[in-house]
């Protein structure tokens, strides 16, 4: 028996679906997610380099005394950290009391090609150290680096140790001993890749290049999978916004400085000169050792960006007398901003800080 033809109000329910989804799939696609909205202030500048301060939702007197400084890769927004209202970690610290702070690197112009590893570290962190101690009036302080942020902490805190608490390290990219994990690795093989010839050509590496390198891990994902998802999902809102911010932060990418990338390629993937204890910055030998910051060095089993084998052996390597590994379920970004984060990650960091925040 042949089935009943639909009803002209069905038709015209089915089409209206349609123009809807239509409007709203022209919307994601095509304007920005309004990201990073917890207030803060402006408090330094230097170069193209801004540092934040949150504006706090609790009274001085209720406040942890132990500022924290936020610091996020250099080839993409920090607005990760502050990507929604309702599923953004600077509200959810805001929120607990901490005095939060913001390390924005900002865009580099070709008159930036030649900063270093040596200047993100000695000048712009160091620099922006000093500015958190001035406002906050506090000696001692927090910093968390996420992937290559990490990075950077790390050697900052290698060569810089006084007056930092604590750190927390978010898939850190550091032991670049395994080059068979590592896809990076094998593809920027000196045998395979003229990493002088990229740099002499484009000055500053740019950002859809690095983007497209980390996408090509896992291409079927990132090119359909997840635009599938939106098209399955276009009558569910809150999936709909998740995925428009998302999108949006993927998609506003940052350059990276030719030297910069040099070094990270050269200095990191190919000779692993950190774990190898050959590492110097502006002439200090960068040495593990001197870390003696209470150490939480959170690792993502997921990751197929920064593989956990890059930041598992780092406790043996450091001084801290208070370290650990926390190691989550999820991806090089989803374990900090997936659906799971808020209840997952986010509580277990901050139950960490909290102990010695005071």
């Amino acid at each position: 028996m042949s089935a009943s033809p639909p009803t002209a109000e069905k038709v015209q329910a089915d089409l209206e679906r349609i123009e809807r989804n239509a409007r709203t799939l022209q919307h994601v696609l095509t304007t920005p997610y309004p990201v990073a909205q917890t207030p803060k202030e402006l408090v330094w500048t230097l170069n193209k380099a801004r540092l934040y301060r949150y504006v706090p939702t609790r009274p001085a007197e209720q406040l942890h005394p132990i500022p924290l400084l936020l610091v996020f890769a250099l080839m993409n927004r920090p607005s990760i950290l502050d990507l929604r209202p309702g599923n953004s970690f600077v509200e959810f610290l805001v929120g607990k009391g901490y005095d939060v702070y913001l390390l924005d690197w900002g865009v580099p112009g070709p008159e930036d090609k030649d900063l270093k590893f040596d200047d993100y570290v000695l000048d712009y962190l160091a620099r922006a150290v000093r500015k958190l101690k001035s406002v906050s009036g506090s000696d001692t302080y927090s910093l968390l680096g996420w992937c290559l942020g990490a990075l950077v902490t790390t050697i900052y805190a290698a060569l810089r140790p006084d007056g930092l608490r604590n750190l927390i390290l978010l898939t850190a990219p550091l032991d670049f001993s395994d080059k068979q994990a590592l896809s990076f690795a094998r593809w920027t093989d000196e045998r395979f890749f003229d990493v002088d010839k990229v740099v002499a050509t484009f000055g500053n590496v740019p950002g859809e290049l690095i983007d497209y390198g980390a996408k090509a891990l896992k291409p079927v994902e990132n090119y359909v999978t997840s635009y599938m998802r939106l098209w399955d999902n276009l009558d569910d809102p809150r999936i709909v916004e998740s995925w428009h911010a998302m999108n949006t932060w993927v998609s506003d990418l940052v350059p990276l400085t030719g030297a910069f990338w040099r070094q990270l390629i050269v200095d990191f993937y190919r000779e692993n000169r950190l774990f190898e204890g050959t590492l110097k910055i502006r002439g200090e030998q960068v040495d593990l050792a001197n870390v003696r910051a209470n150490l939480l060095n959170v690792i993502a089993l997921g990751d197929h960006i920064t593989p956990p084998c890059q930041s598992e052996s780092l406790l043996g390597r450091v001084g801290s007398q208070d370290k650990q590994a926390f190691k989550v379920k999820g991806g090089h970004i989803g374990v900090m901003a997936g659906s799971g984060a808020a209840k997952g990650t986010w509580p277990q960091i901050e139950a960490w800080l909290a102990e010695r925040s005071d």
